[in-house]
């Protein structure tokens, strides 16, 4: 396998930002808002006690994986840890087995027996979902050796946040991937909080692009908030794994909405920061701009979409409400001895 790291004048030559087609914009803008829909209704079901337990809300962050699924060839694998939802979504997992999951139905992708935080779907090539914090990192260095030993030409996408960065076994990940050379694509979604502790705060280097320097994996920054960035890079670091040159780090600049997780009032921060990105960076904005001034897609267009997410999400919940609860003998399956 090659082991030639891209030129400094080869990746200057790529641009950081791709045009999209009016077709790409309509897709990404599609995607994100059905993660933005799902989200606002998972909030509102948690909110009326139809679902227990944790529950962390993509809102604000869609552009980061529906990117990066963009880039993705058949094969890929993503892993990421508890705000997980967006990435079911985007992979193509159903919206009803999603949400039964989150209430705890039969009918949910994990028989109901996992909730929020762990679904997995091989068929989607989708590992999970994740409760602790970086465990996903290790696992996802796994999938790469896997890929690596099969000689498969896929690659293990995996996700982690800023505040996962700091945990150890991230560190053990990347000295195996890069002495490996494994095909790993680290995504850092940096949504500048780790809980409601500012990364400023709680992180001494924070460009996490960096973090792999001391293992000679490169990375770069990535506005998390525009779709075409995050393919563009995307395409790059997922090229550059394929290709048999070991890791690659991408740190995605985003921000979510709303609390850490739905018990979280989020009053670390001002609704004037929040109203701030909300109104001049919304990646879902950004791509109904395009689509109404660039490519002159009509509004009845647009609201015809919004009107079929609805549905679809609306279908869901309705499903995710009257679905019934597992066997109890279900609590003996699937255990591991």
């Amino acid at each position: 396998m090659a082991t030639k790291k891209p030129s400094a004048r080869a990746a200057a030559a790529e641009p950081a930002i791709l045009s999209f087609t009016p077709d790409q914009d309509l897709a990404a803008y599609r995607e994100m808002l059905l993660i933005r829909r799902f989200e606002e209704k998972a909030g509102q079901m948690y909110g009326m006690g139809l679902i227990g337990g944790f529950c962390h809300l993509y809102i604000g962050q869609e552009a980061v994986v529906v990117g990066m699924q963009m880039a993705m060839k058949e094969g890929d694998q993503v892993i990421t840890g508890y705000r997980d939802h967006g990435h079911m979504l985007s992979t193509g997992m159903d919206a009803k087995g999603v949400m039964a999951e989150l209430t705890g139905r039969r009918g949910g992708l994990s028989k109901g027996k996992g909730g929020s935080m762990h679904m997995f779907s091989i068929e989607k090539q989708f590992f999970g979902g994740h409760g602790i914090v970086g465990a996903q990192v290790s696992l996802g260095t796994g999938l790469g050796f896997a890929n690596r030993y099969r000689e498969n030409g896929a690659v293990s996408v995996t996700y982690f946040g800023d505040g996962a960065a700091n945990q150890g076994q991230v560190y053990e990940s990347f000295n195996m991937a890069e002495l490996w050379k494994l095909p790993v694509v680290y995504v850092i979604e940096n949504n500048k909080y780790a809980m409601g502790t500012a990364v400023t705060r709680a992180s001494a280097q924070t460009d996490f692009s960096k973090r792999g320097a001391s293992f000679n994996i490169p990375g770069e920054q990535v506005d998390g908030m525009d779709v075409r960035a995050v393919k563009a890079a995307g395409a790059r670091a997922l090229a550059f794994a394929r290709e048999g040159n070991g890791p690659y780090i991408l740190e995605m600049q985003t921000y979510r909405y709303r609390g850490h997780s739905m018990s979280d009032p989020a009053k670390y921060r001002s609704k004037e920061e929040v109203q701030k990105m909300r109104t001049e960076h919304d990646p879902i904005e950004q791509v109904r701009v395009r689509l109404l001034e660039a490519h002159k897609v009509g509004e009845d267009q647009l609201k015809a979409i919004d009107a079929e997410i609805r549905e679809i999400v609306n279908a869901a919940a309705d499903f995710a409400s009257h679905e019934p609860e597992p066997d109890p003998a279900e609590l003996y399956t699937d255990v591991l001895r």
